[in-house]
């Protein structure tokens, strides 16, 4: 979440000549058709390895692929790898490299490939000071098996047991340096065009190694908010909607659009930047924890459809999620206002939520939030902002007081998790605990499943003791879709997948 600007993108872009087209919706029927898909952020970031925003992750799922691939149930799957091996010391992954697979532009996939883009993603290539993919930073060396010329050898630092879910991170042709204007993937649709403030368009990609999608052209179009998505879906520019709010899905003509959904596994949090006065004090994270009333913020936010939380972890993560930390966080305005004055802060304080202004459920959040502290003495100014300045100010810079969003992840504890260690470039929580860095290294180089399950549950408790941020819900996942279109399902994760999509006849 923390790259190029969309002005600044606008002018790459526009260098590179790419131009936009309008398309309308569902044309067609079954082969030749297309599909528009509204969306509400101006997407920043192409490049499957410096990407962190979800909502540009959930456009490039189509274009790029990995060695493995998460399908609509959570479940981790072979992709451009048909296996792999983990040493029995967990210090070397060895995979084997799908055959007969091609790039968009034609060139077949071989291991040098692989090498290429997993050194990239691991800031292992000359010049680079960092690791993209911060998880794979662990990475030592990745090489071609000297005894079979299919197989890639990834070499780590130290153990882990816990790599998996990052080696869906996309590979791209070896060298290849135009990953953020002219993305080259491998998956079942390739990238056509970018038009600033308007649309991205991508097309089926005949030479698809797995089955090949039924639509021919996906128009991801960019609404400013919800709000403009209603007319737009109301004047029947736009298929499919996804994110949707619970209150305006109520709005729409249930003859002509269905309304599908799932668990979002994407917490919804007030954010408290640990680092920045009066929240570096434990005891004022501990005081705002009580001060909210999660049930009236969900029914503001969400029309009362998600599920409360008091963890980082949403509970669809199963076993991982500890149950036993439910309600730990009751709404006491009194004990919220005991806290405060042990604070040094009996007579409250003034702050500000920086909150992206494109997503209604969050704004809705930051004003009910605004109006619960306020009985307990503190002010909470609301600074609504565009996307790219969210990403660049909170995210990126991490020059915010609090904010509130949903924040998303693979479908795994340790990637939920590891974005709380204090060396992480996914940290802009600004929160640190040398026992929780203990722990999420102890996590990958555990073989027992049962003892990681402790060591997250722990890490679990120690944060909800710190009173880590303001966890809110596990908000419902809410698309909506025209009758035309089958195929369609709402995943666990930030994904728009349209390889199934079919247009009715």
């Amino acid at each position: 979440m923390k790259h190029l600007s969309r002005k600044l993108l606008a002018v790459v872009l526009s260098a590179a000549v790419i131009t936009g087209i309008f398309c309308g919706c569902a044309k067609g029927t079954g082969a030749g058709s297309t599909v528009t898909v509204g969306i509400t952020q101006e997407p920043s970031v192409l490049d499957p390895h410096t990407v962190a925003a979800a909502g540009d992750r959930e456009i490039i799922f189509n274009i790029y692929e990995g060695l493995y691939k998460f399908d609509s149930e959570g479940v981790l799957n072979p992709c451009l790898a048909t296996g792999y091996e983990l040493s029995p010391e967990m210090d070397e992954y060895i995979f084997d490299i799908r055959k007969g697979v091609k790039f968009h532009n034609g060139k077949e996939l071989t291991p040098d490939d692989v090498v290429f883009s997993l050194s990239r993603a691991a800031g292992l290539l000359p010049g680079q000071d960092k690791a993209p993919v911060d998880p794979l930073k662990v990475i030592s060396e990745v090489s071609v098996s000297k005894d079979d010329a299919n197989k890639v050898i990834v070499k780590l630092r130290e153990k882990s047991s816990e790599l998996l879910s990052y080696f869906t991170v996309g590979i791209i042709p070896s060298g290849y340096e135009d990953c953020q204007t002219k993305p080259v993937g491998t998956g079942p649709f390739k990238f056509d065009s970018y038009n600033p403030g308007q649309n991205i368009t991508i097309s089926k990609f005949d030479g698809y190694w797995g089955e090949k999608a039924s639509i021919d052209t996906a128009v991801f179009k960019i609404c400013a908010d919800i709000d403009s998505g209603m007319v737009e879906l109301t004047n029947g520019s736009i298929d499919i909607f996804p994110h949707f709010t619970t209150d305006r899905a109520k709005q729409i003509d249930q003859t002509k659009f269905k309304v599908d959904s799932s668990v979002s596994n994407m917490p919804q949090i007030f954010i408290l930047n640990n680092k920045v006065k009066p929240f570096d004090n434990a005891k004022v994270r501990e005081a705002l924890n009580y001060a909210v009333n999660r049930k009236d913020i969900i029914s503001v936010s969400t029309d009362g459809t998600g599920v409360e939380l008091t963890t980082a972890m949403s509970p669809a993560m199963g076993k991982y999620y500890d149950t036993s930390l439910d309600g730990t966080y009751t709404y006491d305005v009194e004990k919220a206002k005991a806290l405060l004055s042990e604070a040094g802060f009996p007579n409250g304080f003034e702050t500000t939520v920086t909150v992206c202004s494109s997503y209604l459920p969050h704004v809705n959040a930051a004003v009910e939030i605004a109006a619960e502290l306020k009985k307990i003495g503190v002010t909470l100014k609301i600074n609504q902002v565009d996307w790219a300045t969210w990403l660049d100010q909170v995210y990126a810079k991490r020059n915010y007081d609090s904010t509130v969003i949903c924040v998303d992840s693979d479908f795994a504890p340790y990637d939920v998790l590891s974005r709380y260690a204090s060396d992480s470039s996914k940290n802009f929580f600004n929160y640190s605990n040398t026992r929780v860095d203990e722990l999420l290294k102890l996590i990958p180089a555990e073989k027992d499943d049962a003892k990681k399950v402790e060591y997250y549950h722990e890490i679990l408790n120690i944060m909800v003791k710190d009173a880590a941020s303001v966890y809110i819900q596990d908000p419902t996942s809410i698309t909506i879709v025209s009758n035309r279109i089958e195929g369609y399902k709402t995943w666990p994760m930030y994904v728009v997948d349209l390889s199934k999509v079919k247009v009715a006849k």
